[in-house]
């Protein structure tokens, strides 16, 4: 099967309430929107570009040759300011278009890749993402780590901040006895798909874990998982992260 032609879409929002200017935070003389889009482009995706909700996103961008484009600034998601870019793009519906967090800047563009290619190969499915096995109790134990349960093809049956699926004779002093996912916020749709999602409703269980790929299970909408040896690289979230993230690279 031929490889899958694919657009990274990277949105970008200025405000944060626990990072203020994230995008625009400094990492080695760079701002960090910017290292996402770079390293996107490291992957085999025939266009990278940042959708962002504020000018200053945009010229950052521009002064190191990554293309942004602005879009409005009250969409209620990520997702939602997607689905404004690909049609201001004029992306058509069967374009292949990986949604890649403007808080990572150290993605693996191998990862970026496998859920494009998993896109393609599954034609039954209308989004797909990433999980890796969770080795460490803490990661099991965190309302942060979100938990991916799947089916014997691969499909999500239910995503979770909770530790999921529950282990009724454990304890929380080790890890259950049988595989563990924690899910990346990491997806791939198809254009078509990513237009109509922001229309549907929202799901009671994506309001009460704050997990919006909820809302695609909770209307019968398939996410095919591609589960990644490879642990997803640190993202950054608050201050605490970003002195990691800039220590990483420094080094």
């Amino acid at each position: 099967m031929a490889e899958a032609a694919y657009v990274v879409l990277i949105p970008a929002r200025l405000g944060s309430s626990r990072l203020p200017n994230k995008p625009l935070a400094d990492l080695a003389g760079v701002p960090m929107v910017v290292r996402v889009a770079q390293q996107a482009s490291t992957s085999a995706a025939t266009q990278v570009v940042v959708a962002a909700d504020h000018a200053s996103i945009v010229q950052a961008c521009e002064q190191h040759g990554v293309q942004a484009i602005l879009t409005r600034d009250n969409h209620p998601s990520g997702s939602d300011r997607l689905a404004e870019a690909a049609g201001l793009l004029g992306l058509p519906d069967s374009q292949i278009i990986v949604n890649v967090q403007g808080d990572e800047p150290l993605i693996h563009p191998q990862h970026i890749h496998a859920v494009a290619q998993l896109l393609l190969q599954r034609m039954d499915v209308h989004m797909s993402t990433l999980a890796h096995p969770i080795t460490a109790l803490s990661d099991w134990l965190s309302p942060h780590v979100v938990k991916v349960v799947l089916n014997q093809g691969h499909l999500a049956s239910y995503f979770s901040r909770a530790g999921i699926p529950c282990w009724r004779d454990g304890t929380d002093k080790q890890l259950p006895p049988y595989p563990v996912y924690r899910h990346v916020g990491l997806y791939a749709y198809r254009c078509g798909f990513l237009k109509a999602f922001p229309r549907l409703a929202e799901a009671p269980a994506e309001k009460a874990e704050a997990l919006e790929q909820l809302r695609a299970l909770w209307h019968g909408y398939q996410i095919a998982v591609h589960v990644s040896d490879m642990a997803s690289a640190p993202g950054v979230d608050t201050p605490e992260d970003l002195l990691r993230v800039q220590a990483l690279l420094t080094r």
